[in-house]
């Protein structure tokens, strides 16, 4: 279980993550829902309850009763300021230093937390202001809200349609296989057959994975044209 019990910068980078992790849950406008949040963070829902408590007092979010939490005007500020900062050294990572993309995203949220604005301004005028990362990620730049995308069940993919990954909600021992096999938030898959009991055979990098349609059902994605 994740205690709160955190110096003032553990606390920063804590408040941070939650978050991000809000922005990155919505759908469509809709709140998260407190136990999905708390899954998503590895936490027990008590710790995301009093996380969210004090998230509330703060003014970064709001709740609705037995719908979940939102963020506020001014956690969508500190929200796209540390998504822009991970993204901008995953470009960094992978494309100046040639880091495989997927381990560029895991060094990048090391750095996200504790770069300062005016780092990451040099940074993206380093990098030629890209609009989104190595794993087709958008790169936020302005005061819009970060952009929300049709988000459905990777068991809707019929047989040759293509989808990016934006959420695995498996335990974590299924997304560490998932994980072994290439297979994470921010990556492209297409479906190569549907079995009759719902099974998948993706086609991940040129690798072939075949999941059951529990695990799949467990998968969010948004559709490539």
């Amino acid at each position: 279980m994740a205690h709160h019990n955190l110096d003032d910068k553990t606390m920063s980078e804590s408040i941070e993550m939650y978050l991000l992790r809000i922005a990155l849950l919505r759908r469509e406008g809709q709140p998260v829902p407190i136990p999905v949040l708390a899954q998503e963070m590895a936490v027990s829902p008590v710790s995301a309850n009093e996380m969210c408590r004090r998230l509330v007092d703060k003014g970064l979010i709001e709740y609705e009763p037995y719908r979940g939490v939102s963020l506020t005007a001014k956690a969508e500020a500190l929200t796209r300021r540390v998504l822009r900062n991970r993204r901008l050294w995953e470009v960094f990572f992978a494309e100046k230093l040639g880091i495989d993309p997927l381990e560029a995203d895991e060094i990048a949220c090391r750095f996200e937390h504790v770069t300062p604005d005016d780092l990451a301004e040099r940074l993206a005028d380093f990098l030629g202001h890209p609009t989104c990362t190595p794993q087709n990620q958008f790169i936020p730049y302005d005061d819009r809200p970060l952009p929300e995308r049709s988000v459905r069940p990777l068991t809707t993919l019929a047989a040759g349609e293509k989808g990016q990954v934006s959420r695995i909600g498996a335990a974590e021992p299924v997304k560490n296989f998932l994980r072994g096999y290439g297979l994470c938030p921010g990556v492209a898959v297409t479906t190569l057959a549907v079995a009759a009991d719902g099974a998948l055979l993706l086609d991940i990098a040129g690798q072939a994975l075949s999941l059951s349609k529990p695990i799949a059902a467990a998968i969010d994605i948004t559709v490539i044209d």
